[in-house]
């Protein structure tokens, strides 16, 4: 998470959405930089509103933060926790993904009750508006950086340059067309949420 406090904006980091890139170019100009623990660092909208919005308007008078995010093509980010979670250190690791193809780590992640390698979260969750009304003001598809790169040039008066960070193993993976079909079904939200952004 990065707070840019004269520019009221709050970058929530989604994981798997280049946000170690992100951070790594953006933090020298944040005025809050949430790295660790992991927890924090990829605090969900819920935890924002629950610790950190209230801080902002308690302690520092303020009720004008806007929240930012970015979101990845569903199939695309469980490629990328897929690949993440089988580099080689990650050997003989329970969250491991080396025992398992593609196609078996989805249909792991569509269950109930996921095993501990395919529970990844969720991007919808993530971003999920609070009961309360607190929402994230501007989401962008990871897909267009240059959208993206846009608003936080324009929005922090900047020029960014990004250098790609945390990269996982270079595998070609493809989705069987019965595990894509199935997995749009029983995680449409996600792909609703991905097609709402333009």
């Amino acid at each position: 998470m990065l707070v840019f406090w004269n520019k009221k904006l709050v970058f929530l980091s989604v994981p798997k959405t280049g946000t170690t890139a992100m951070e790594a170019a953006l933090a020298p100009y944040a005025d809050i930089v949430v790295s660790h623990p992991p927890e924090l660092k990829h605090a969900p909208l819920y935890r924002y509103n629950r610790f950190f919005r209230p801080m902002f308007e308690r302690a520092c008078d303020t009720t004008d933060m806007e929240t930012m995010a970015v979101v990845r093509e569903p199939v695309s980010w469980l490629a990328s926790w897929y690949r993440y979670r089988r580099r080689d250190s990650m050997k003989g690791h329970p969250n491991s993904t080396h025992h398992v193809t593609f196609d078996e780590f989805v249909q792991a992640y569509m269950k109930g009750d996921r095993p501990a390698f395919a529970n990844v979260g969720s991007q919808v969750k993530f971003l999920e508006p609070r009961p309360n009304g607190v929402k994230v003001h501007n989401l962008f598809r990871y897909e267009d950086q240059p959208r993206l790169i846009d608003f936080l040039e324009q929005r922090l008066d900047r020029k960014i340059d990004l250098e790609r960070h945390n990269i996982s193993p270079a595998l070609t993976l493809e989705l069987s067309q019965k595990i894509e079909t199935r997995f749009r079904r029983k995680c449409s939200a996600e792909f609703d949420l991905y097609e709402s952004l333009f």
